[in-house]
């Protein structure tokens, strides 16, 4: 019987298509190490990656196996630059910093590529990224954001698209206009997770699956993180669970809320299919934003279903097929093989929330749906932090992240009640 994570709804394409997944051992009796990783996601097997290669100790625990949380089963699109745009980063922080956080993002892009390159981690990356207004108002800020791109940021991959383009490189006429990037691209995240394990154990890892922490404590130069069956003692410690953290570390639940995402994948649509016919990935302008994409034997894998309550959907297909249709009407009555879904660790600003926890113990995790990019990155700025060089890593930590109101109690509510007024004004 095929494995279905018991954290996230559905079975993935990723899951079906990812080649060998091997399994690893549940940590059994006390270790003790230099340096101890708590999450098997991109950025918890990226730093383990690069400290053992570095000839660290590292001993890394994941609750249940690598890639269930949101690093196997997102949407897989890179992006570039921050999550927010860089003039609004500019706005906010001076342009400065706002081109060193720019530069950093286009650095962890060609690192993801590097890393998987000289690794011989094959991730399927295709190029090329649409970004499109559902709505008319947006246009114009599309066409400045081009324009910014090339001129201020030195970006010049970026190029605006009127509606006609839009529609011809999407397919569809549900859009009035947007953006290319042919500077970035789109990859299968899953066989990302199986290759960065697979490097960080050959460099000396010790990886352990189904493995909770139940608990982490800093004190006297040490940090002890304990599980069901053993305990682990270590000069510093890299909390690396993003949505999936609960009340493990109250400062990084503070800040950080998981929000469900759920992804649906169509049959092949053929080769005569005018769906996105260049093969770019794309994401739209609604606040509870809609990306989608076409795989490698040509299926549309469409996302776009947020939900901000507790429940998950029962019937992921529905809701996916109802958006899809709306985009692209001929497929009202497609097929769809896999639905699927998992959680997104969300700041209130949609930036990363990076952070010295207590003593010797770094969080790292909110990527705001720009993960696949920069949480890959942030593995490897937390090893550099390791071996003495904090200066970029700090970047991030300097980033204002403001906590989510309402303490942990009142917090989901609150989001509930605002993300779905932002949903109905997509609408209106």
């Amino acid at each position: 019987m095929p494995y279905q994570s018991p954290i996230s709804p559905g079975r993935s394409w990723y899951e079906d298509t990812a080649g060998e997944r091997p399994a690893y051992p549940a940590l059994d009796g006390d270790r003790s190490c230099d340096v101890a990783i708590i999450g098997g996601g991109f950025t918890g097997l990226s730093a383990a990656a690069h400290l053992a290669k570095a000839g660290a100790d590292v001993v890394l625990i994941e609750a249940h196996r690598f890639g269930d949380g949101a690093s196997g089963r997102n949407g897989g699109q890179l992006g570039t630059g921050q999550r927010a745009w860089a003039e609004e980063m500019e706005a906010e922080y001076g342009l400065s910093r706002a081109r060193a956080l720019f530069e950093l993002a286009e650095e962890a892009k060609a690192h993801l590529l590097e890393f998987s390159a000289a690794n011989g981690i094959e991730i399927d990356y295709r190029p090329g990224q649409m970004s499109v207004a559902h709505k008319q108002r947006y246009v114009d800020d599309y066409r400045r954001h081009a324009d910014i791109m090339a001129e201020r940021f030195g970006y010049p991959h970026l190029s605006f698209m009127d509606a006609a383009e839009t529609a011809q490189r999407l397919g569809s006429t549900a859009y009035f206009g947007g953006t290319r990037d042919t500077g970035t691209g789109h990859i299968h995240p899953l066989k990302l997770v199986i290759g960065t394990a697979r490097v960080a154990a050959a460099a000396g890892a010790h990886l352990f699956e189904q493995t909770p922490a139940t608990g982490i404590a800093s004190g006297g130069g040490k940090v002890r993180v304990t599980t069901p069956k053993g305990t682990i003692t270590a000069q510093k410690c890299l909390v690396a669970v993003n949505a999936y953290g609960g009340a493990l570390e109250p400062v990084s639940a503070a800040h950080v809320m998981p929000i469900g995402s759920f992804i649906g994948a169509t049959v092949p649509l053929g080769a005569g299919s005018p769906v996105i016919p260049g093969g770019e990935a794309v994401d739209d302008s609604r606040f509870v934003v809609r990306y989608f994409r076409k795989s490698p034997d040509g299926r549309l894998l469409f996302g776009g279903r947020e939900i901000y309550a507790v429940s998950d959907p029962k019937d992921i297909h529905v809701g996916i097929r109802r958006q899809i249709a709306e985009i692209y009407p001929a497929l009202k009555d497609v097929e769809i093989t896999h639905g699927w879904g998992g959680y997104v660790g969300i700041t209130m600003p949609r930036k990363p929330f990076v952070r010295e926890v207590m003593p010797n113990v770094i969080s790292a995790g909110g990527y705001s749906g720009h993960g696949v990019m920069l949480a890959n990155f942030v593995g490897r700025l937390y090893a550099e932090t390791v071996a003495g060089n904090r200066d970029r890593l700090k970047l991030l930590e300097d980033l204002k992240i403001a906590p989510f109101p309402g303490g942990r109690s009142l917090r989901a509510p609150l989001l509930f009640l605002a993300l779905n007024w932002f949903a109905l004004r997509d609408r209106i």
